[in-house]
């Protein structure tokens, strides 16, 4: 039961390309509706086929593509035996054409469909060695009996699109391909890659200081209002320290420092994406992938990783091979993804950049900051290679990726999509987990224990392993804590250090940069901070994700110690290796 969706036809009448779909549908023997997703156009002519085809009110006469009489003949030697094990479930001539094709990711979807190994059968088994000794008695062997297969499939096609498709200006992606020779070519692509992410991070750095100041000036005073009417109701000390100094102060701070650099940044990342210039990263980043022995569209899954790991990990089902589907799956928290990207960001801005001033302080910002992206995209390629050759052996994949046109970029429709749905979604996440925290941090900093609070005995416990790694154990607390959502790492960090009586109100992102100073950070703490960032376990919603598409509690263990383990092991060796040489 198929129906064919021909999508965004304005844009190819846009293009003068004429698409007779009365025609392919008699061709292929299918419905065939025309659409345009953004103005809904035929929306509701697919859903009333899609409707009718899957109730059976209307048959279809599927196009039966045949090969050449060796290869019909040795479908024609399994097809009895598939019918039979198959019990007509499903079609015997497409099933016999996938075996003989060695399709080892079909072979473990149809047995999931079955619910039987039909490997197991012996009859099948005998019928699938003597087809395959037939094709290599008449000179096709069974590595290149795929490329015969797909030639034949591309002749058709091609076939088929004369007869269907018109064009008025044949020169319709002229302009597409000259940009293209740019933004893809050997000596361009790749500068010009991490130009676009630097300039955006330089825009979210220097546009996010200002807005961030007033957020904090307006919610803390309301603080004051809140703190003077508690004074008012005569409300007992410790239900003001819960409700304002431990919960209401979070969430101040966890909107104030989020909010502006996430309403900066995604808006400008979701311009990218509909300009349609991320399958571009991932051409560019191909060879590299390939040379990793990782399959090219692991680059696509890691550019949706930077929206969210969760959505990445999802996203790597596009990857037929399962041992490079879990190479990408394992490796897609090395990217940055919504949650740490705030996190990031305030660092290099209030404290890597604040170590210089003016217009020089938000290059060295931007610049921390692109590198940080850089080492992820490489870390990711190491440790690609390093589980190729260990625990996941095997030759990558080859595959064609197409380049989606240019569109002109719905400004009001970005603007709406990455504030509701990436903007309000991570700072509600972010909202939802850290009020909560913020209450448990507050009892934690308020309940003492042989003269100490159990956050200062946690801490203390974790504070040898954090100073290996260049961090200290309120730090290494606040990774845990942040298990839930990556959003609450660096407000949980804060509200640790004021709960300890550092500082009692912060007003401006220069009064956060003197509290990580006074609780002793240096320019060394801050690197660390977003190295681990980048490199530690995923959140709980990835880890979630990764366990419901593995089926395995042993994938998703590796999943949360692969980084984990390498974020220990740089962060380790950055720390140790500048102490040595005395540079903090």
């Amino acid at each position: 039961n198929v129906v064919v969706c021909v999508n965004l036809i304005d844009e190819a009448e846009r293009k003068k390309i004429h698409i007779n779909c009365k025609k392919l549908s008699e061709r292929l023997g299918v419905p065939v509706i025309a659409t345009n997703a953004r103005s809904k156009m035929g929306l509701g002519e697919l859903i009333d086929a899609v409707y009718n085809i899957a109730l059976g009110f209307e048959k279809t006469n599927p196009l039966e593509i045949t090969y050449d009489e060796t290869i019909e003949q040795a479908i024609e030697l399994i097809r009895p035996v598939i019918r039979e094990v198959t019990d007509g479930k499903i079609s015997d001539r497409w099933v016999s054409l996938k075996l003989l094709d060695g399709d080892a990711s079909m072979l473990e979807s149809l047995n999931k469909f079955l619910g039987f190994n039909i490997s197991d059968n012996s009859t099948l088994q005998q019928s699938l060695d003597k087809a395959r000794r037939y094709l290599e008695q008449n000179g096709i062997h069974p590595d290149h009996l795929r490329d015969r297969i797909v030639s034949r499939l591309i002749n058709i096609s091609e076939e088929i699109c004369r007869d269907v498709v018109s064009f008025g200006n044949k020169q319709y992606n002229q302009t597409d391909r000259k940009i293209d020779s740019i933004l893809t070519s050997k000596f361009f692509g790749l500068p010009v890659m991490l130009a676009l992410l630097a300039v955006i991070f330089w825009l979210t750095i220097t546009g996010a200081n200002y807005p961030s100041g007033l957020l904090a000036n307006l919610l803390f005073g309301i603080e004051d209002k809140l703190t003077d009417i508690f004074v008012s109701l005569n409300v007992p000390g410790w239900i003001h320290g819960a409700l304002l100094t431990g919960t209401y102060r979070t969430l101040a701070w966890v909107v104030s420092v989020m909010l502006p650099p996430m309403a900066i940044f995604f808006p400008l990342f979701t311009l990218l994406e509909d300009l349609g210039y991320l399958p571009r990263v991932a051409f560019n980043l191909d060879n590299f992938f390939k040379k990793a022995c990782a399959h090219g569209k692991q680059a696509l899954t890691m550019c949706m990783g930077f929206g969210c790991n969760a959505a990445g990990v999802i996203g790597c089902r596009i990857i037929d091979s399962p041992r490079e589907r879990l190479i990408a799956t394992i490796t897609n928290t090395f990217v940055p993804c919504n949650g740490r990207f705030p996190t990031l960001i305030a660092l290099s801005a209030i404290f890597i950049g604040g170590m210089t001033k003016g217009a020089l302080g938000s290059l060295v910002s931007t610049l921390s900051l692109t590198a940080v992206v850089l080492l992820g995209i490489i870390i990711t390629l190491v440790v690609s290679k390093i589980l190729s050759k260990t625990i996941l052996k095997g030759l990558p994949s080859s595959f064609t990726l197409e380049l989606p046109p240019y569109r002109k970029p719905q400004v009001g429709r970005i603007i709406v999509r990455s504030i509701l749905d990436r903007t309000i979604f991570v700072l509600g996440r972010a909202v939802a987990v850290a009020a909560p925290a913020g209450l448990l941090i507050w009892l934690m900093a308020n309940i003492d224990i042989g003269g100490a609070s159990i956050l200062a005995h946690t801490a203390g416990f974790l504070d040898p392993f954090g100073k290996l790694l260049g961090m200290d154990g309120y730090i290494i607390l606040a990774f845990i804590l942040g298990l839930p959502a990556n959003e609450i790492v660096l407000p949980i960090i804060i509200m640790s250090y004021m709960a300890s009586g550092s500082l009692i109100e912060l007003s401006e992102l220069e009064h956060l940069r003197q509290l990580l100073a006074s609780n002793g950070w240096t320019w060394l703490t801050g690197v660390c901070v977003m190295l681990f960032s980048l490199m530690h376990f995923p959140c709980a919603t990835t880890l979630w994700t990764i366990r419901k598409e593995t089926q395995s509690m042993k994938w998703t263990l590796v999943s949360f110690a692969v980084p984990t383990i390498a974020g220990i092991i740089v962060c380790f060796i950055m720390a140790n290796t500048v102490r040595l040489l005395g540079l903090v």
